[in-house]
């Protein structure tokens, strides 16, 4: 069996199809128990977010799983399977592993390092065992995952990254004569880093902060925590001919700022600063062509965070999940070998012990003492010729590569590692 991921993100869709693929908080059991149903899946898991929906399954084929998945998907996004199949992503059975660790460690996340993650993921195991949809695979992998989330932020200030990065950006707006102190402020997007965004600028003596979303509901919530105004997406023009600096987080799949728009509700050369800070970009580059309008945006600020304490926090998480992936997947191949070695050890128990029926048969005036001496010989001699196997083996499952030593072993001996439940080793055979 193996793990399967499909999801689809605020990397991967824009915000106005997250918003109807994400289910309601009541309806992801739903969900789960639907990814469960299908006819190749063992363990189903969903981490459901206002940023995220991603479904976690154990399969036992790929191709077919993959179908499934992707069309319950397709079918809450209201979408034609073509149009909806470019925005979801896919991760198999070592790359899921790795998927679900950077998640759960914050490098997946719009605010990079955002602590949100990792109470979802516990929520989302959570709701799979109270369903009974997770099993041996999942409460492995995402227990896995919720310690590497909780080693990354004891290890290191990964936490700090998000707010950094949009304290650097306003830092050099600031450069750029456009410091958010007693100027008007917007924001377009309601999600982590938008609130980053509204925090800071409030923060920093704002005279007015404007939270502009596509969802009114969420604006509203996000404007009232600091005071601010909330904005329907339908007025962004309004609102960008009254601001000094606009800050986007939307990352919507199309730049939500034209140079078009700006042009059109510009009535001077007043300054007017754009802080895009959104994969992919929401404001169009060509905005600096207009007289007045300066523009940054991520790429600008990569070089200077990657030397600061923020890009060095980054590097240090990436380092750790990395080694945890390693650490993880080796003592999973470990495991996938052990029932082989087992096998192996109790089809020679087996032989020793009929060796020692016909000996009995055979030798009727052999003592006790005679016997013990004969079968401890038998014993040590099968224990000998299977030690360097059952050691090669298991480290050679270490080994990357397409070769399966154990499955090997297996074919070699003709041994049925699934037949094999528990084996009381004697003395010498272990």
């Amino acid at each position: 069996m193996s793990v399967l991921v499909v999801g689809v993100s605020h990397n991967s869709a824009p915000v106005s199809l997250l918003e109807r693929v994400a289910p309601a908080a009541d309806a992801v059991p739903k969900l789960v128990q639907a990814v469960a149903a299908g006819d190749h899946v063992t363990e189903a898991a969903v981490i459901a977010t206002c940023n995220r929906v991603e479904v976690y399954a154990d399969v036992d084929r790929f191709h077919g799983s993959v179908e499934e998945l992707s069309r319950l998907l397709v079918d809450r996004s209201g979408q034609s399977t073509e149009a909806m199949l470019p925005h979801l992503y896919v991760h198999y059975d070592d790359g899921a592993v790795s998927h679900l660790f950077q998640v759960a460690a914050g490098l997946d996340s719009m605010a990079v390092g955002e602590g949100q993650i990792l109470g979802q993921t516990r929520d989302a195991l959570r709701l799979a065992q109270e369903l009974g949809t997770a099993g041996p695979a999942l409460n492995v992998l995402f227990q896995q995952a919720l310690r590497v989330g909780k080693r990354t932020r004891a290890e290191t200030a990964i936490d700090s990254v998000a707010p950094t990065l949009v304290g650097a950006a306003l830092d050099r707006a600031a450069r750029l004569d456009a410091d958010v102190a007693g100027r008007r402020v917007a924001v377009v997007g309601a999600g982590s880093m938008a609130g980053l965004a509204t925090a800071t600028a409030s923060r920093r003596g704002a005279a007015e902060v404007v939270v502009v979303n596509r969802t009114l509901e969420r604006a509203e919530r996000l404007a009232a925590e600091y005071s601010g105004r909330p904005a329907a997406l339908t007025d962004l023009p309004a609102v960008l001919a009254e601001a000094d600096v606009v800050i986007t987080c939307a990352g919507a799949a199309r730049v939500l700022v034209s140079r078009a728009l700006v042009e059109s509700v510009r009535t001077d050369d007043r300054p007017l600063t754009f802080v895009d800070l959104a994969l992919p970009h929401d404001v169009d580059p060509d905005v600096v062509q207009i007289a007045g309008v300066s523009r940054i945006d991520l790429a600008d600020l990569a070089r200077e965070l990657e030397s600061s304490d923020a890009g060095r926090e980054v590097a240090q998480v990436r380092r750790i999940v990395t080694e945890e992936v390693a650490a993880f997947l080796a003592a999973r191949r470990s495991a996938n070998v052990t029932p082989t070695v087992v096998a192996l050890r109790s089809m020679a128990t087996s032989v020793v012990d009929a060796e020692m029926d016909r000996l009995d048969h055979r030798l009727t005036d052999l003592t006790p003492q005679q016997r013990a001496e004969v079968l401890q010989a038998i014993r040590r001699v099968a224990d000998k010729l299977l030690h360097e196997p059952t050691v090669r083996v298991k480290e050679l499952a270490n080994e990357t590569g397409a070769v399966s030593y154990a499955a090997a072993l297996a074919e070699l001996f003709a041994l049925d590692p699934e037949a094999v439940d528990a084996v009381t080793r004697p003395e010498g055979l272990s």
